[in-house]
């Protein structure tokens, strides 16, 4: 699959979310994207992958998460547990590079809610093909599906929990497809590290060391149920990592982890490889 197109030479239009971002500031999400469609009836919206005009997400970059997901674990060397025990499976529906970067980068960081809202579509739908594989590591209570937290200043900057929104999307997709499940937000960052966009794979590991925990509340509610880890985007494996201990150290039992996309190895080759799911 292609990572690369040719970009429109017309200048990107502004983004709705982000010129009404001063008079929407602290609004709840659902309020925030109901301004959001309403101010795209007024400025121009284009597509971030490639700045087609009247696209919220073009039908070339749509495809980019339309597939299956596929592994891509082996690529992220901060998830390796270092102690002889399997790498944490992880599952994604992109490269991120070219266009998916794109993106993220306006769902994140330039306002998009409309591109977060076709990422949960997308999450919703690819997740049930990795049901059969979730089900064997399962008890019989309802797989938590626990997002990847955020940085205080991230929510502030985004006025939204983004990751969470995926990690709702991804239990109904589950649900849909027979596998009980809940959204579970039961992680937080505490202490003073940073926001991740940026660091290397060691100042990630260091920023994230001992600053992700189990919420004191929900420490119960998680001992002996199986989780499945739901983050943006795979760099370094680095949160993930992180995520996995708090909830192993909490009693949790951890399957594997979705992404929306992933940063490829070092010298490989553009495109997807596609992985068949195996059982956990």
């Amino acid at each position: 699959m292609p990572t690369t197109t040719m970009r429109s030479d017309r200048p990107t239009p502004r983004s709705p979310r982000r010129h009404l971002g001063g008079l929407v500031g602290g609004l709840p999400g659902g309020l925030i994207d109901g301004l959001v469609e309403l101010g795209a009836l007024v400025l121009p919206v284009s597509c971030p992958g490639c700045g087609e005009y009247d696209e919220v997400v073009c039908a070339r970059c749509l495809a980019l998460i339309e597939g299956p997901p596929w592994r891509c674990e082996a690529a992220a060397g901060r998830l390796d547990r270092m102690d002889g025990r399997p790498i944490l499976p992880v599952w994604t529906l992109a490269p991120y590079t070219g266009q998916m970067r794109d993106l993220v980068v306006a769902w994140k960081d330039r306002g998009r809610a409309d591109v977060g809202r076709r990422f949960e579509t997308a999450l919703h739908r690819g997740v049930r093909d990795l049901v059969p594989a979730l089900r064997c590591g399962t008890t019989p209570d309802p797989l938590l599906v626990v997002p990847a937290p955020s940085s205080a200043a991230a929510r502030r900057h985004r006025g939204d929990d983004v990751v969470g929104r995926l990690a709702r999307a991804a239990a109904r997709g589950c649900s849909t497809e027979g596998l009980p499940a809940v959204a579970a937000p039961v992680l937080v960052r505490r202490g003073r590290g940073r926001d991740q966009v940026g660091l290397g794979a060691r100042a990630r590991s260091r920023n994230l060391a001992g600053h992700v925990v189990v919420r004191r509340r929900s420490v119960a509610a998680v001992r002996g149920r199986t989780v499945l880890l739901l983050d943006d985007v795979l760099t370094t494996g680095a949160t993930l990592a992180a995520c996995e201990q708090a909830l192993t150290l909490a009693g949790a039992v951890v399957i594997g982890a979705l992404t929306i996309a992933a940063t490829p190895s070092p010298g490989a080759t553009a495109g997807r490889v596609e992985v068949v799911a195996a059982a956990v």
